[in-house]
């Protein structure tokens, strides 16, 4: 009993050091959140802040240079919008792939791959030539419709609907149901999973991109939150305070989503088949 005990004591030990480890960021970010600059400038380290306060949060929606609430909120359309559409997207994607057999399936499935291994800052040309010759620069259009579609996402979904019980869909053919109606009726009312496992890491990469906002929201009023953090960092001056006290608040949404959604995530990754 001894030496199983204290191998269960060695991994709580990992645990704790493992957890302990993976805080210190989020613990730094608070700190320094509620901190005075001079405080953080400090030759000598404290723990918590000597007068913590909400001073640093009233200050940071009320910086007129920094449009906060705003871009929380730009980017809070623009994630769930591109994350509602992606998943619908590409489960009709991935299901079609599954499930239709035609002649060109395969072709389709390759070049869907194949873009994968294609570094996205190749597109951002094209693509920015493209929003811009559409008019669509400084708009919610620019910055979420070339964005919707995920070959990734795709892939995920055809791999896990390889795996769903053609006895339902049989079924449905009996009572005369066609692709589209199985598809509406019968299937997606089977994905919760996988279509929460891959809306959560849409959800997280659509509300951390910064270059592609970067080029689009040029106009103040469709800046996204992870834009506007840039804005603390000037080459006059840098507002430490502020700028943790805003990296806190843009992370809290997607640690809410991700908490939330973290065993969909799991569960829909080994489900669809992806080692």
């Amino acid at each position: 009993m001894r030496p199983a005990r204290g191998t269960q004591a060695v991994r709580y030990a990992v645990l704790v050091v493992l957890a302990a480890l993976f805080l210190l960021p989020f613990y730094i970010l608070l700190r320094n959140g509620f901190s005075t600059q001079a405080e953080i400038a400090a030759p000598h380290w404290r723990w918590l802040p000597a007068d913590p306060s909400l001073a640093t949060l009233r200050r940071l929606f009320a910086n007129e240079n920094v449009a906060m609430a705003r871009s929380l909120a730009n980017s809070a359309v623009v994630s769930v919008v591109q994350t509602v559409a992606t998943v619908l997207i590409s489960a009709l994607a991935g299901y079609g792939l599954a499930r239709i057999d035609h002649r060109l399936s395969r072709l389709v499935l390759g070049m869907t791959v194949l873009t994968l291994m294609v570094p996205a800052a190749v597109t951002f040309v094209p693509s920015f030539v493209m929003v811009s010759s559409l008019g669509w620069i400084s708009t919610l259009r620019g910055l979420i419709v070339p964005g919707l579609f995920s070959a990734f996402a795709t892939f995920l979904f055809r791999q896990y609907f390889l795996g769903f019980p053609r006895e339902l869909e049989e079924a449905a053919a009996i009572d005369g149901a066609g692709y589209w109606r199985t598809f509406w009726r019968v299937v997606m009312p089977n994905t919760y999973g996988i279509c929460a496992a891959v809306g959560t890491i849409v959800f997280i990469g659509s509300w951390n991109a910064f270059l592609w906002p970067l080029l689009i929201g040029q106009d103040r009023d469709f800046r996204t939150v992870q834009v506007a953090l840039s804005q603390f960092m000037t080459s006059q001056r840098v507002d430490v305070p502020q700028l943790f006290m805003a990296a806190a608040v843009s992370i809290l949404p997607v640690l809410l989503v991700f908490l939330f959604l973290q065993r969909y995530l799991v569960q829909g990754v080994e489900r669809s088949g992806i080692d």
